[in-house]
């Protein structure tokens, strides 16, 4: 079966022995051609793959460094992220903060990182999220996720062990393989200049 990958590259084939022997083949039937190789052509399917092409899938590699780490799971499948889980007893104190293992090492995908971000259920339940929201965890990071965690009550709270503390969201960047940092003399105006806080009013 021919793919959509193979359709295109039998076409550039095609056009660079045009160009070679200084021909035009517009009336040539590709698909004969391949039905004489023995080959079939689904042109429906062509046609779908290209005008729904698929989104490639990234492979996040993990390590468990401490025996109570939990597995790191979606909920659902569209869910944004997946949680992340304390491997300690951990008490933060009235306003104060704390650093929670998570006992997770991760090979993060080149042009990626993960963002350890708060979860609503535990910020409107118990007041506690993650400090640095998003916390970033770089690529080229490969030693276990922690999470800063906020107290905002008025009473110490205990984070037990095997607890959701954060959930984490692998996200795409952009980082110095594809950005010059150039130092310019002047900076383009646009339409917002240097129009700040509350500048579009509430």
């Amino acid at each position: 079966m021919i793919d959509s990958r193979d359709y295109e590259m039998l076409k550039q084939e095609i056009k660079k022995m045009e160009d070679e022997l200084g021909i035009d083949s517009g009336d040539v039937d590709i698909n004969k051609i391949l039905k004489d190789a023995g080959m079939e052509l689904d042109l429906k399917k062509i046609e779908d793959e290209m005008m729904n092409p698929a989104i490639p899938k990234f492979t996040l590699g993990y390590r468990f460094i401490h025996p109570d780490a939990v597995e790191p799971k979606y909920n659902y499948p569209t869910d944004s992220g997946f949680d992340l889980y304390s491997v300690e007893e951990v008490v933060i104190p009235s306003l104060g903060r704390e650093l929670i293992p998570t006992g997770l090492c991760f090979d993060i995908p080149k042009g990626q990182e993960i963002q350890v971000r708060s979860k609503s259920g535990l910020a409107i339940n118990q007041g506690l999220f993650v400090l640095n929201s998003p916390g970033t965890v770089d690529m080229g990071y490969t030693g276990e996720v922690k999470v800063i965690v906020f107290n905002t009550n008025k009473e110490s709270v205990t984070i037990k062990k095997g607890m959701k503390v954060a959930q984490a969201v692998v996200c795409p960047i952009i980082n110095s393989e594809w950005l010059n940092l150039v130092k310019v003399s002047q900076i383009n105006e646009k339409d917002r200049n240097s129009n700040g806080f509350g500048s579009t009013g509430i």
